[in-house]
């Protein structure tokens, strides 16, 4: 018998992307609600789309801090950018 996994609410919008030397806007896809998130070990993976020279910029700095479109900032930390990609791949924790 096979259990259906739940899967996790796309939480989707414009926001913005604040790390040193860099202030910009682009739109973010976070898989999860990142107000559900609890301080612990619990994290939220997502995306952030933008130019390529900025997404790669982004990863290359490995952490930054993003601000939904609720307003809430979030600190995140870069995991991945495929050279020449408009996304940089991030996780979201507490």
């Amino acid at each position: 018998m096979r259990f259906a996994r739940k899967q996790p609410i796309l939480n989707r919008g414009r926001g913005e992307l604040r790390h040193p030397g860099f202030k910009g806007s682009g739109d973010y896809e976070i898989k999860g609600d990142p107000a559900a998130l609890k301080l612990g070990r619990n994290t939220f993976q997502g995306g952030f789309t933008a130019t390529p020279e900025i997404a790669e910029a982004a990863f290359r700095q490995g952490e930054a801090a993003l601000v939904l479109e609720s307003g809430r900032q979030y600190r995140i930390t870069m995991t991945g950018h495929s050279a020449g990609g408009d996304v940089a791949y991030f996780e979201i924790r507490i």
